[in-house]
Formats: structure tokens, sequence, C-alpha cells
């Protein structure tokens, strides 16, 4: 009778898988020994693979190279980063080796372009799509930029008022995009996307505010489905009444020349993930081109915004469980060391489903388990509504330790949990490690941040003159007054 762990993943995945291989009882991330790596720096432990964010650039440009050839489309394709999934400097260094350009989403955004501009990580040809609702501050930065001769800089337009107020405070002409407000899926809990202007309103808004204004240039049209880039009914509906948008745009617009699809390629979130990227890639290059040319008019240039697609799946989260709580007959309880809610808060928030396995003991034989956060909220838990079924893990012993990593957890993770801030039940923030390649393709790492302490805690809290020496004098001079 098969009862391992490994014969449980055996039968029911193809494994090894690209990404995941085990070696000496030891589950390797990309090579990785994820033993050795706790090993070195414990646990929990956050990490970012480097390699794997320039990798699926340039799978996304390989699929889009090979549709616009297999399609006869003569229009060019963008990549663009959309940075709000991460921030962090060693991300856009790394996704900026591979000529692609930057989506922005806020004020501070703007701030980040112009540092990487400083430094050479990007150019005057660098394109920064400006996206998100636009109030003053995003408006000032937006127009420095613009002033500053960074010409291909095209802010999307959200909201009626955005060019007069862009109009105020950029001095010579200058480029927008527009973006469509998407009709959400049925069982949305509204009907239209906050965000941009309405599909009908689109062609009056620029026939009365942009055609004849001299100072402001209409290049791109903007599309995006909150549920991502899906083989479904939906999509491909919503795909084709923005393209009859974009044609009739194009009848009285001659300068719109490009086409932004925004992000929502969807990343691997389980052992049996199945998504065909060069189909989808292939289906929409062809169904922009077939509108097209029914309607006469010349094809876009194709802009993407990957975020999730670019960083999701570089990150990982190692945790060791401490302690097994048997809660009632059925329930078993793994509590880690740490927090789901303040490390991987998305397994809280939406129920995001994230690839998770042991770090080892592959050999031994597995129970059916719940996941618990050390906070004391009752929501901080990972079970088969975020998992993609029941969560089995090898069985539990106080005798050795148990790590579990989950993996693809690159997007979205540390700033929605508010990185080097406040954490729920003041968890401290896990050590994060960036692991990279050198030239000889030797695996390199190196330590981004250490684990929160105490002080650092208690100085965002306000007490800045708290520190253990402090507490240590103020107990002798209590004992003090309370001894006379």
């Amino acid at each position: 009778m098969k009862t391992k762990y490994f014969d449980l993943i055996d039968q029911t995945f193809d494994f090894p898988q690209e990404e995941f291989a085990l070696k000496n009882d030891s589950l390797h991330f990309h090579g990785i020994d994820l033993k050795a790596l706790i090993k070195e720096h414990g646990a929990p432990l956050k990490f970012t693979y480097l390699p794997k964010i320039s990798e699926n650039i340039n799978r996304a440009k390989s699929w889009f190279t090979d549709a616009i050839n297999k399609n006869n489309y003569k229009g060019s394709y963008h990549y663009c980063y959309c940075t709000k999934s991460s921030h962090f400097k060693h991300v856009l260094d790394e996704a900026l080796k591979n000529d692609i350009h930057i989506e922005t989403s806020s004020a501070f955004d703007i701030d980040i372009v112009e540092n990487l501009k400083a430094a050479g990580k990007i150019n005057d040809n660098t394109y920064i799509v400006s996206n998100g609702f636009k109030r003053d501050q995003y408006i000032q930065n937006i127009g420095r930029l613009i002033n500053n001769g960074h010409r291909n800089c095209i802010p999307v337009i959200d909201n009626y008022e955005e060019i007069n107020l862009l109009s105020e405070v950029i001095k010579d002409n200058y480029n927008i995009g527009i973006r469509i407000a998407s009709e959400e899926e049925p069982k949305f809990e509204f009907y239209t996307s906050r965000l941009g202007i309405g599909y009908k309103n689109i062609v009056p808004f620029y026939n009365k505010e942009i055609k004849d204004n001299p100072k402001v240039t209409l290049k791109m049209l903007h599309f995006f489905i909150n549920t991502g880039i899906r083989d479904t009914a939906y999509y491909w509906n919503e795909l084709l009444k923005c393209m009859k948008v974009y044609v009739n745009l194009k009848r009285v617009c001659p300068s719109l020349d490009s086409l932004n699809i925004g992000g929502g390629f969807p990343i691997k979130n389980s052992l049996a993930f199945e998504y065909d990227y060069a189909y989808m890639v292939n289906e929409i290059v062809q169904q922009i081109k077939q509108t097209c040319d029914e309607a006469g008019v010349d094809v876009p240039n194709i802009f993407t915004e990957f975020g999730s697609f670019t960083v999701g799946e570089s990150g990982g989260a190692l945790y060791e469980v401490l302690y097994q709580k048997q809660q009632n007959d059925r329930e078993k309880w793994n509590m880690i060391n740490s927090s789901f809610i303040t490390t991987i808060p998305d397994t809280w928030a939406i129920n995001k489903r994230f690839i998770m396995l042991p770090v080892g003991d592959w050999d031994k034989e597995y129970e059916r388990v719940l996941l618990g956060g050390l906070t004391c909220d009752s929501d901080d838990y990972y079970n088969s509504e975020q998992h993609m079924n029941a969560i089995y893990l090898p069985k539990y012993t106080k005798e050795k330790p148990l790590y579990i990593g989950f993996f693809n957890t690159g997007a979205y993770q540390e700033t929605i949990g508010g990185f080097g801030g406040l954490q729920h039940c003041l968890i401290p923030q896990p050590k994060h490690v960036i692991i990279n390649r050198d030239e000889e393709d030797n695996l390199t790492t190196s330590v981004f941040a250490p684990q929160q302490t105490s002080e650092q805690l208690l100085s965002i809290l306000g007490y800045q003159n708290t520190t253990k020496e402090n507490v240590l004098e103020y107990s002798k001079k209590e004992k003090h007054i309370q001894t006379n």
C-alpha cells in the first residue's frame, strides 16, 4: 500500500516538474536546495529567485513574436512591467535587463522612474504608461517627467477631468491614452469597472475634448479585464467590444496607433496547472488583425502590462511547523512559526491559491491537516478553500522539524502585507533573501533584509526611546522607589 507523501504526489501529479525536483529527500526549486537554504538562513524565510523574472519576460516576448510572424501582423509589441506587483529595486533591475517598458499606478512610481533613469536603467525611449486615477501629486509628477524631456510618457486618461489637469502642468504638446471601462462578469457586485471611460462615451469624448485640442495627441487605447486573460466567452466578447471601439476611434483619429491589452496572464498555482500561453497570444493577435482587416484600418502596436506574470513565480516563503494541535476527532492543526495574514496576505484576503509542498520528509506517511498562523486572528489559516483540495503533509513528530514552502508568491504579497512596517499581532517580517546566478550559472545568495526586530516595530509605534537598555534602567528605578 502506497502511504508515503512521495507516493501521494507521484500518483496525483506529473512529478518532477520544470521548477521542482526531489533530491536526497530535499525539495529543490529551480535548482535551489531548500533544506540547505533553511540551514543557512533559518525559517520563516522569504526569498526571491531573480532569473525567473527574466525567463518569464522572454517567454512572453517569444510568444508575441511568433504570433506576429505567424499572422503577418504589421504592428510591433511592447512588454511593460506593472510596477505595483513589486516595486523593489532588485526586481526592477532584473526586469529592465530585458529591454522592457514600465507601467505606473501612482505618484511615487514616477519618483522610482526618475531614479531608474538617473541610474541609466531606462532612457527617453522607454515607454512609461501612467495608469490610475490621477490627482494633484500624480499629475505634478507626470508633468515633471514629460517637461524634463521624457516624451514617451503616456498618461492614460481615467476620467473626464484629467486632460485639463495635465495640460495645466505640461508645458508643450504631449501624448495620451484612454482607458476603456470594461464590463465585469455577471457574478461581480457591479456591472462596469470604476476605472476608465465607458465604451459608448469614448468616441464622443475624443470629439469633444481631444480632436481639436492642439496640445494633446491620442496614441493609445487601453483595455483590461479584471479576471485576466482567459479562454472564456466573456474575455473574447470584451476583446471584440474593445476592438469595435478601436476601429471607430481610429477612423476619426489617425494618430491612434497602439492598443494596450493590460495584464492578466495567470501564474502557476498548482502542480496540476495548465494554460496554453502561446495559443492565447496567437488568438489575441489573430482577432485584433481580423477585426482591423475587415474594417480597413491599420493594426495597432500591442502593449501589455504583465505584473504577476513577471515577478510572481520568482518568490517563495518557507516556514517551520512548530506544533500540531488535535482540536477534535477530525481536525489537526499544524501551527507555523509565522502568519499567513502578514506574510502571504492574499491567502487571507481573497482565498488565493499558491503551490504548497513540504521541504523534506517525503518518505514519511502523510496525513490530512489544516495550517494555522501565529496570530490570534481566527482567519489566520490556510486550508482547502485556498488550496486546490485537501491539504496533506508528512506526519508531524516533535522529534524532527517539519518545514513547508509556499511558492510563486512574488507578486503583491510584500506591498499588501506592509513590508518593513507594522504586522498583525506584531509578528515580525521574516528575513528576505535574494537568489541569483553568476556568470558560471552558480547560485548566489544575499540577504536583502533581516527579520524585523522589536526595536523597529516599537519605533514605528512611537516608542522611539524604549530600547532594552532604557527598559532595564526604568526597572531599576522602579525597584529603588519601591524599596524606599
